[in-house]
């Protein structure tokens, strides 16, 4: 992936040097992958990004963001059985009462490059709603979950569930507090968030 490559220091490609002002103007605007498109959108809405190769790094990822917050033996809000056994070397304190948890773990449907939010359902917060879930979230996702925008994860969530189409379909999208709020962000509940990014394609 195009960006990871940027991020790890590997060689840039003549095409990655060439800058804007050296294109003519009536020249179409150069497509970013939507990997990075949703890299750049999500650590501008204030996201704190992982990304991992293997499952080992994010392990180990994941203890180094408990330790860091102190939270090893604080409640986890958490509805995801699999997410359970998957990260079950952990021992996560699992509760299904957000009032009395530190942080919410989770899954996500997709994750939208042109905003930089994450797709959220039933199926990873039942019926709740997002101002009472915890300030706290982890997400854990991987690269094959990219979608370009909201219209494309909604169709995917639909594809994936034909039976039975989940409910409270909703967009995660600020990840700091928001001292100066208007009319654009008036309603939204602002998380701080940390997402663990797996390479799976």
């Amino acid at each position: 992936m195009s960006l990871f490559r940027k991020i790890f220091g590997l060689k840039n490609t003549p095409e990655d040097n060439i800058k804007s002002e050296e294109r003519g103007k009536y020249m179409p605007e150069i497509k970013l992958p939507i990997d990075e498109k949703f890299t750049i959108n999500f650590k501008a809405n204030g996201g704190k990004f992982l990304y991992c190769e293997n499952m080992e790094e994010i392990y180990k990822s994941l203890n180094n963001i408990l330790q860091e917050n102190n939270w090893e033996d604080k409640n986890v809000f958490l509805f995801d059985s699999k997410l359970n056994d998957l990260f079950k070397d952990f021992n996560l304190k699992a509760t299904k009462k957000s009032s009395e948890s530190e942080y919410f773990f989770s899954t996500c449907e997709y994750l939208i490059a042109d905003d930089g939010s994450l797709l959220i359902s039933s199926n990873q917060i039942a019926e709740k709603k997002l101002r009472d879930l915890p300030p706290n979230f982890i997400i854990y996702a991987t690269t094959s979950q990219f979608v370009e925008n909201i219209g494309e994860g909604l169709r995917g969530i639909k594809n994936k569930n034909r039976n039975k189409i989940p409910t409270n379909i909703t967009t995660i999208k600020h990840f700091k507090t928001l001292e100066d709020k208007d009319f654009l962000t008036y309603g939204s509940s602002s998380k701080n968030l940390y997402l663990l990014l797996l390479e799976d394609l």
